[in-house]
């Protein structure tokens, strides 16, 4: 199911990435469920939103920081 904010997002994202990532795996994931879900690949949208994050933020030890240009 697609996300209307931030806050619908789960656990695993909305507590260990901060809000730019949060908005980035959010508008990810929503573009890709609504290209992929009707196949049934909830699975899919999630691989695609963490590739989204990690093209802008990468982890630091605990906590993900933006990449330096």
């Amino acid at each position: 199911m697609p996300y209307a904010s931030n806050e619908d997002l789960p656990d695993s994202v909305r507590l260990h990435l901060p809000p730019h990532a949060q908005e980035i795996y959010r508008a990810a994931f929503n573009h890709a469920w609504e290209r992929y879900a009707t196949s049934g690949h909830e699975a899919v949208a999630h691989r695609i939103a963490w590739a989204a994050v990690k093209r802008s933020y990468r982890k630091a030890g605990d906590f993900w920081v933006p990449i330096e240009p």
